[in-house]
């Protein structure tokens, strides 16, 4: 240890020596900058020292004070962080003068060209309306024919002299042009309280790589990935290696709310966040001092609160928008898809782990969110990616739409990145009916036997059918979904309860034996009824449970999700109505799903 910490001495020095003489010959911006980057270099050293000094004096630092100490290199120029300090970067100054970035939409259009082609006749299509546009593809075209152009390749060889070659070699050694360098992590970032998987770490780099060509994109790993996590991390390269600390907005389902808080909070505990949340006097509260009086980092809301408060919000300047669950915009149309398109901010990113639900115009309404200057007309995608011609036409146009793609949208699945999980294993089980159910099930037949039959194909027909088709699928549930079928009064939870289904008859066997191997067990319904009779079920065989359904209190919600998940819970079931399951809920602490 003392060797190394000898090495790091003669390393730092000779950094020191080289940048003080080159100091001396720079500019006054330049020195600013290798002032910065001399105070990094000195606090990372400090760090490892102090390392040395706790371990060579026997002392060992915790987790959390570990996490602080690699912290503060990271802390190094980040811009004054009070709130009047805040006002002024995060306030618009004019909420209707919103300039166009010349250089970075020609950057961003330049980068795009690279890649491929096709993006050609969508830049044109938009130059061609608006003479903003048309002079960024000038400044293009212009780039091109002086060779400034990305992939622009010029031969001008010859012979160089042995001065040239050192002034050249001299050049490389001392240059700060960081632009010209692709910034990539490598491991886990020091300043994520936790470690990243590399599959992760691999997404923060993509994201970095966006925001370098400024370009916003979808994030739309399937779903368990840590698509959360990820976003939070490259929050943190915007705060920490970049110097942005905010304005950052993340718009997500209601019941999410408190799971981005805590994640934010327990990834990066240094970044102030708060939600938006509450009755109407509690919210005008949390804007008059957090929000107007920018007092925040990162702002948390659910997508009705952003409808609700678009006023005070369309007051800062974003940083960047996240919508979580961003199919919920898919129809350019809609009153939270409007509102969103009139917030200014410097960029965006969409999380999704389906980004594609129904057709290519839904695809086409997320792209121009996030790209409106690329993907501005919706009949001109449409046009150029439909096509009812033959087989080889349209797997040509699937090609070119994965080209299109490919920049702005990053997919991952489990069983291609996530190595480590056990394989899935799934098993479908067919049972027959009790005595009670063949009982009723033959009853719902006979009661309207010309819609079973078929003999009339009217719609009227047809709605009594899947009124019958409903009416089985109860039945074959647990037959006292129907009045008048649990025996009573009085009424009891008995064995009754069990045998006269034959589907809770198996779940009966198989939650004992669940038990017994210590497992834990997730039960999903689409029937709130059904989880009723769950719910008396548990109770009936002493198995410690929790519920969430659509009536559940988001409050209520959340402190199920919490003790399911805490450390030794003893809840054996949680008890799910589907509606709940189609937004983000973790619960990693179960083993087994019963559908």
């Amino acid at each position: 240890m003392a060797y190394m910490l000898a090495i790091a001495n003669f390393h730092f020095f000779k950094f020191y020596t080289r940048m003080r003489k080159k100091h001396e010959n720079n500019s006054c911006n330049e020195k600013d900058k290798d002032e910065n980057l001399f105070k990094i270099i000195l606090a990372i050293f400090l760090q490892e020292k102090k390392k040395y000094d706790c371990i060579s004096s026997g002392s060992i630092m915790t987790a959390s004070e570990e996490y602080l100490e690699n912290l503060k290199p990271f802390q190094v120029g980040l811009p004054p962080h009070d709130p009047e300090s805040n006002k002024k970067r995060y306030l618009l100054k004019d909420a209707n003068g919103k300039k166009f970035d010349l250089e970075g939409t020609t950057k961003r259009f330049e980068h795009l060209l690279s890649l491929s082609g096709l993006f050609k006749h969508f830049i044109e299509s938009k130059a061609a309306k608006d003479p903003k546009f048309r002079q960024v593809l000038d400044v293009l075209e212009e780039n091109k024919a002086n060779g400034k152009g990305k992939g622009k390749h010029q031969d001008v060889r010859r012979r160089k002299t042995e001065h040239e070659e050192d002034a050249e070699l001299l050049k490389e050694e001392d240059s700060d042009d960081d632009e010209s360098i692709e910034f990539q992590f490598r491991e886990s970032p020091a300043y994520v309280n936790g470690q990243l998987r590399p599959y992760q770490i691999q997404g923060v780099n993509w994201l970095v790589s966006l925001h370098k060509n400024k370009i916003a994109g979808i994030l739309a790993d399937e779903m368990g990935l840590g698509k959360t996590l990820q976003t939070i991390s490259f929050l943190g390269y915007l705060r920490y290696i970049e110097k942005i600390p905010g304005p950052f907005l993340v718009i997500a389902p209601k019941s999410t709310l408190n799971n981005w808080l805590r994640e934010i909070n327990r990834w990066t505990p240094d970044v102030n966040a708060f939600i938006l949340q509450g009755d109407k006097e509690e919210r005008a509260e949390l804007i008059q001092k957090k929000l107007l009086g920018c007092d925040f980092d990162v702002v948390i809301a659910s997508y009705e609160i952003i409808i609700r408060e678009k006023s005070p919000l369309k007051k800062i300047n974003w940083e960047y928008i996240i919508i979580d669950e961003a199919h919920r915009i898919k129809n350019e149309e809609s009153m939270l898809s409007q509102v969103l398109r009139e917030f200014t901010s410097r960029n965006r990113l969409l999380i999704t782990g389906t980004p594609l639900q129904n057709n290519l115009h839904e695809l086409w309404a997320l792209l121009n969110f996030l790209l409106p200057d690329i993907f501005s007309d919706a009949q001109d995608f449409d046009d150029w990616f439909s096509s009812e011609s033959t087989e080889e036409d349209q797997d040509k146009i699937v090609k070119q739409l994965h080209t299109v793609l490919q920049p702005f949208l990053l997919r991952r699945i489990k069983s291609d990145v996530e190595t480590s999980l056990l394989p899935k294993k799934e098993l479908n089980l067919y049972v027959g009916m009790s005595s009670m159910q063949k009982k009723w099930y033959k009853k719902i037949l006979e009661k309207d036997l010309d819609a079973v039959n078929g003999s009339n194909g009217s719609k009227e027909s047809k709605t009594r059918l899947l009124n019958i088709m409903m009416q089985l699928r109860k039945c074959c549930n647990h037959p006292y979904l129907f009045d008048g079928a649990e025996p009573g009064p009085p009424y009891t939870t008995d064995e009754h309860l069990v045998y006269n289904a034959a589907k809770l008859q198996v779940l009966d066997k198989l939650l004992k034996k669940l038990k017994e191997e210590g497992s834990r067990v997730l039960i999903f319904s689409q029937m709130s009824r059904l989880l009723d009779i769950l719910e008396d079920y548990c109770y009936f065989r002493n198995y410690e449970y929790c519920r969430i359904d659509g009536s559940t209190a988001h409050e209520d919600r959340i402190q199920a999700i919490d003790d399911y998940n805490a450390p030794d819970s003893k809840k054996f079931c949680f008890l799910i109505n589907d509606t709940c399951s189609r937004v983000s809920i973790n619960l990693t602490s179960a083993d087994v799903v019963v559908l």
